[in-house]
């Protein structure tokens, strides 16, 4: 995040690089930065004769380079950005002989969805010293949540931490998702607003009773009727709440409470940082390894495998969604 700041940052000081390549696993940073050049680099009335995107499916890399080498016309520079330029991977290689003597009146974009170039070969060392190579990693899941924190921040909003858990459970680590909902979210709610769970279910359609966070926690506590609760709802909303998600989760809570069981440090902020949770939810870990020790929590995570594999249809095609779950529980309570 701080990296996108500062390509940002140098754009709107004129300090401009010839090459932006933008490559890697998460596409919402690369449409970030090349959206920003694309709407601020040039003025509107440039734009017309001076700016154009290509597609890499459509364009070969002999295309880009012609189309690069053009001089702007009524302007200092011309802008072409290259969208979905992965699909040029098996010779995007032949643009490192443009980027060692790279047009310098155009500002060219390439956006690398979901891959990287090998930082061994030529392409990526001569755009290295022409241009900007910027690498959009994947978030691991418990990032997700700082991250909304930090960008509602950047907002003026605050986030409730379980609102922030709601909306990673329910979206994952797309960011692209993610943001879009937390745009609707700041188009109703006045900047300083605090969003709560409430704001979550009203605006998202996400149920804040009704969730894998909720189900995690009543489980951990050994509440039986709120746990059979929620996977009765899920079993009447199978296509909100897939099995393989709330297996997923299950999974990595009782992995991290196995973990908790082997901490020295078991302070909340030893627990957190140990973890990588949010101290928040410290409490819910605590919870539950005090009601299911260490040999229980290993037959649970085993429990969840057998749960996984026949939630893919092996070994108990007649079962529903709902079967499992309420088989898993039995287990897991018994």
């Amino acid at each position: 995040m701080e990296e996108v700041k500062k390509i940002v940052s140098d754009i709107k000081k004129g300090a401009i690089k010839p090459i932006y390549f933008l490559m890697g696993e998460e596409p919402y940073y690369i449409d970030r930065i090349s959206e920003y050049i694309d709407t601020n680099v040039l003025a509107e009335e440039e734009k017309g004769f001076n700016q154009m995107v290509l597609y890499g499916r459509d364009v070969t890399v002999e295309d880009i380079v012609s189309n690069a080498k053009r001089y702007p016309m009524m302007a200092d520079r011309q802008v072409v950005i290259v969208k979905e330029a992965q699909d040029l991977s098996r010779t995007i290689e032949k643009l490192a002989t443009y980027a060692e003597n790279p047009q310098p009146t155009t500002v060219l974009v390439i956006c690398y969805k979901y891959k990287k170039i090998d930082k061994r070969k030529k392409l990526y060392k001569t755009v290295a010293k022409s241009g900007i190579i910027f690498e959009s990693k994947k978030l691991y899941e418990n990032q997700v949540a700082d991250w909304i924190k930090k960008v509602l921040a950047g907002a003026k909003y605050v986030i409730d931490p379980k609102a922030s858990q709601m909306l990673v459970e329910f979206l994952g680590t797309d960011l692209g998702k993610i943001s879009n909902e937390l745009d609707k979210l700041k188009l109703i709610l006045p900047k300083g607003s605090q969003i709560t769970p409430d704001h979550i279910e009203q605006n998202i359609g996400i149920s804040k009773d009704f969730n894998n966070f909720e189900l995690r926690k009543a489980i951990g506590s050994r509440n039986v009727l709120k746990a059979y609760r929620i996977i009765n709802y899920f079993s009447q909303n199978p296509k909100d709440n897939p099995l393989v998600v709330t297996i997923s989760l299950l999974y990595s809570f009782f992995s991290q409470v196995l973990q908790y069981h082997g901490l020295s440090d078991k302070s909340p902020r030893g627990v957190a940082s140990a973890l990588k949770i949010n101290p928040y939810f410290v409490k819910d870990y605590t919870e539950a390894a005090h009601n299911f020790p260490m040999k229980k929590v290993s037959s649970i995570i085993n429990l969840l495998r057998d749960a996984d594999v026949k939630s893919k249809g092996v070994g108990a095609v007649s079962l529903s969604q709902g079967d499992i779950l309420k088989e898993l529980l039995v287990k897991v309570f018994a």
